[in-house]
């Protein structure tokens, strides 16, 4: 599907077993401390970047959130809690040089610079999705989309694992 719209066609995402929602933020507490917060807002896309061009990573997409203009969110999704754990503590990858970085700068930074993340595990049947005359979006990006008549036409039936 790409970014097309789905034209008038309603479909759901194609997600199957649990689904990993990673939420990453961070927020300039002080807009003068540019050696603080710099570095760490240029991480990310470093990262994004590294993890979309590995397919055995387990990261399966991710969409930029709105939060004003000192706040930036990533919402991302992965394929499993373990793949995310591995590439957190992965000594070759961005993450581990990036945070250890932060971590540095932490000390000096006299709060100049916040970050964040949670992480959700969402089971099977806690998830529903639904995209018209848009292009998929979120999970749907993540996972491909899919007929919504092979889920089912409501919500509460996606909701209950499948059609009714």
């Amino acid at each position: 599907m790409g970014n097309a719209p789905t034209s008038g066609r309603r479909v759901t995402a194609a997600a199957k077993g649990d689904v990993v929602v990673f939420l990453i933020g961070m927020r300039i507490n002080r807009w003068r401390a540019v050696r603080h917060w710099l570095p760490a807002l240029t991480a990310m896309p470093r990262m994004l970047k590294e993890l979309s061009r590995n397919s055995d990573s387990g990261f399966l997409g991710h969409r930029g959130l709105g939060g004003g203009p000192r706040v930036f969110t990533v919402a991302q999704y992965w394929e499993s809690r373990e793949k995310l754990l591995a590439y957190a503590s992965d000594q070759s990858g961005e993450h581990r040089p990036a945070w250890a970085a932060f971590n540095r700068r932490l000390r000096s930074s006299k709060g100049s610079v916040g970050v964040w993340h949670e992480t959700y595990i969402v089971p099977e049947g806690s998830y529903e999705s639904i995209y018209v005359d848009m292009p998929p979006a979120g999970l749907g990006a993540a996972w491909g989309v899919e007929p919504v008549e092979r889920r089912g036409e409501r919500a509460a039936q996606r909701l209950a694992g499948g059609a009714s």
